[in-house]
């Protein structure tokens, strides 16, 4: 009853419609100037990745004559041309916003200018400049018979010049030839030109070669030249049946990565017809694949220029994350000693990450402890979790790690930090065959009064000191005996070849979580058929499974009220009468980026919290090791679901999905509630209070909710 494809939306269009949500924050007033245009560079970021990954996928199926429809009942072929006209649009707005922020920025006297804006004095200096750091860098690349069109690596830039002889002594001389300038990335991609005044001036590197761009090519004219960059097929292909080592096969694909197929080019201005048509015949690219831009190319380039010292009021004002409010006063005390008090709850970036990284580092020196195990996904280069593990195994406490080396575009930084920590004398563990471990556990084994006591630590959100200053998460300590157990059960299952056991509390994919989801909301059915309050909060990243989606339908045609929180990707219709006119689907885009998982079941008054590691998606549930919880402690409950109401009551950063699968954004002028900056008032304020519970903190802000 619920499989009919008019019920869904095509993943990727879904998935465009959150850039698009992305990028409306850039034109958003309440946001400071640099903040919106470090919003532009996000979305340029997330479109390279969705080329590289999602589109160069559509474009696989394609070309292989693979026809599979989604569950929006569109093949790749049909896929491929949404997404032409749907990313070509939201393009061509995204450099309409930049040129509304750029004006804006001159007021504050930041001004982006080309060569011909300066004056003689800074064309000397800007003269010098090429001469001295740009030139050395540069090789032309010359393009003949006898020099074939060069390699060009996923993502750089370049400029494509038509040249002849200045000259002309020979009908040879009358030649008109093609040359590649390469686009340094070592060299600093926006360039200050000193002005001696008030001002400041900056100019593109691409500008500054293309200027000057003749000193390359002695004897010869510049006749035209544009502005391109190549975006390449950047997913691995691995074949985990037949790799022998896997680290040795993922480091191979890492190599075969940057020569991957070519899938978009985009280029600075209209460009010229005859150089396009030769770029897009080299790079073996259709001309619908060529974006032409209206302005710079690549505008990640921003987001270091966001950080430019001195204007500060420009940007967010700092918020330094908190101590957790369940810490607080206990700062002389062992954590192991807190935990098995109560249960510990945490909540980033609103509260400090360190709490994390002190549990790993406390283990790595308490001599009580014997063992940490851990899974790791996604670990900052600079991990002081790495550090702290390495100490642990110098100091002959058994450390085993399960270092998931398939984290897409974090594989080279993962493989070196397993390098680092087998160096150490740790046990690595690179993944598993045919599934991606993406939990988020850690397990501290502890000697105590001749016993061995297991602490816990369970989280939606990895184990990266610098994304949880930006990432919201939440996690739990615990040393529950049963958390203990299954802790224990789940890294023989994932270290060995131990079959899955009677789980206490855990439930895990790929065994059991999807049944889970379905059971808890065939639950919520139930109590909706016997005249109960049935109610659902889901909030995630992305919701795309078929068969949770139409499962929700059911629900919701039986008169089950749903508030879904999805970030991203939303392939449910609401409001389709009948079938999903209870639910409704709101989208939190703000200073932070929504990521944790947290679900909340009414089941008849019995109030059933879980948080996750896993989205609603089909990779979650079919091919990846995920951990779902449930948390039982009332305080941490009522916290959970605190947090839950605040995102729901949020009007300032909230966008609400129509029937239509659009998105309008709520902004109320009377009584604005922005949910992060909520959070962080709690945060501060249960640190400074400590007698008071954060739910007493967060009772005065329900009222105005």
């Amino acid at each position: 009853m619920f499989q009919d494809h008019t019920y869904y939306f095509n993943r990727e269009l879904s998935w465009l419609k959150f850039n698009q949500r992305v990028l409306q924050e850039s034109i958003d007033t309440t946001n400071p100037l640099l903040e919106r245009l470090r919003f532009l560079a996000i979305t340029s970021s997330n479109l390279d990745e969705f080329f590289m990954i999602r589109v160069a996928g559509l474009r696989h199926q394609e070309e292989n004559g693979i026809v599979k429809y989604d569950a929006a009942h569109m093949d790749a072929k049909a896929q491929l041309k949404a997404i032409d006209e749907s990313a070509k649009r939201l393009v061509r707005v995204q450099y309409t916003y930049l040129q509304h922020v750029l004006k804006q920025l001159e007021e504050e006297n930041i001004f982006f200018v080309k060569p011909a804006d300066l004056t003689s004095t800074q064309l000397d200096w800007l003269h010098q400049y090429f001469e001295q750091v740009i030139y050395p860098v540069v090789t032309p690349l010359a393009v003949d018979s006898g020099h074939p069109f060069p390699f060009l690596a996923n993502k750089t830039m370049n400029t494509v010049v038509q040249i002849k002889r200045a000259v002309e002594e020979s009908e040879e001389d009358k030649e008109v030839k093609i040359a590649i300038l390469p686009i340094p990335s070592v060299l600093n991609r926006i360039v200050e030109v000193p002005t001696y005044t008030e001002k400041r001036y900056f100019i593109y590197l691409e500008d500054i070669i293309t200027y000057y761009s003749e000193a390359f090519f002695v004897g010869y004219e510049i006749l035209k030249s544009m502005t391109f960059r190549v975006t390449r097929d950047a997913d691995l292909e691995i074949d985990e049946e037949e790799a022998q080592d896997l680290l040795r096969e993922m480091e191979e694909s890492l190599r075969r990565r940057r020569r991957g197929a070519s899938v978009r080019l985009e280029v600075a201005g209209e460009g010229d017809e005859g150089l396009l048509e030769f770029i897009l015949n080299s790079l073996q690219l259709k001309p619908q694949d060529a974006f032409k831009l209206n302005g710079p190319l690549d505008l990640c380039m921003y987001f270091g220029f966001c950080d430019i010292d001195g204007y500060d009021h420009l940007r967010y004002t700092p918020f330094e994350p908190c101590e957790p409010a369940d810490l607080v006063g206990h700062e002389e005390e062992s954590v192991f000693d807190v935990i098995r008090r109560e249960d510990i709850f945490v909540h980033h970036p609103f509260e400090t990450f360190k709490a994390v990284e002190d549990f790993v580092a406390q283990a790595a020196q308490d001599p009580q402890v014997l063992a940490i195990k851990q899974t790791l996904y996604r670990v900052s280069g600079n991990s002081p979790i790495i550090s702290s593990l390495i100490k642990a195994a110098d100091n002959g406490k058994q450390v085993t790690v399960l270092m998931e080396v398939k984290a897409r575009f974090d594989e080279a930084n993962n493989i070196l930090m397993a390098r680092r920590l087998e160096k150490a004398g740790c046990h690595v563990i690179y993944g598993l065959k045919g599934l991606k471990t993406h939990s988020k556990i850690t397990m501290v084994v502890r000697r105590e009064d001749d016993a061995i006591r297991r602490y816990v630590h369970l989280a939606t959100g990895n184990y990266n000191g610098k994304t949880a200053r930006l990432y919201t998460d939440c996690g739990i300590f615990t040393c529950n005996d049963q958390y203990g157990e299954d802790a224990s059960s789940f890294f023989n299952l994932i270290s060995g070849y131990s079959d899955p056991p009677m789980w206490n509390k855990f439930i895990v994919a790929p065994l059991n979580l999807r049944e889970k989801i379905l059971a808890h909301i065939d639950e919520e059915i139930e109590c909706a058929k016997r005249g109960e309050e049935a109610y659902i909060i889901g909030k995630m990243n992305s919701l795309l499974d078929k068969e949770v989606v139409a499962k929700l339908y059911e629900a919701s045609s039986q008169g089950v009220k749903i508030d879904l929180i999805v970030r991203g990707i939303c392939t449910l219709r609401p409001g389709i009468p009948g079938v999903s006119d209870t639910i409704q689907v709101r989208s939190i885009i703000g200073r932070f980026l929504e990521h944790h998982r947290l679900f909340y079941f009414r089941h008849g008054g019995k109030d059933e919290v879980f948080l996750s590691s896993a989205d609603w998606m089909p990779r979650n549930l079919n091919e990846r090791v995920e951990l779902m919880i449930p948390i039982e402690e009332k305080r941490h409950k009522e916290r959970i679901v605190g947090i839950l109401k605040i995102y729901l009551a949020d009007n300032q950063k909230a966008h609400i999905m129509n029937t239509d699968g659009s998105y309008r954004k709520i902004v109320a002028r009377e009584n604005p509630i922005s949910a992060q900056s909520l959070l962080m008032k709690v945060a501060k304020q249960a640190s400074e209070k400590p007698k008071l519970t954060v739910i007493e903190q967060m009772q005065p802000m329900y009222k105005k909710i």
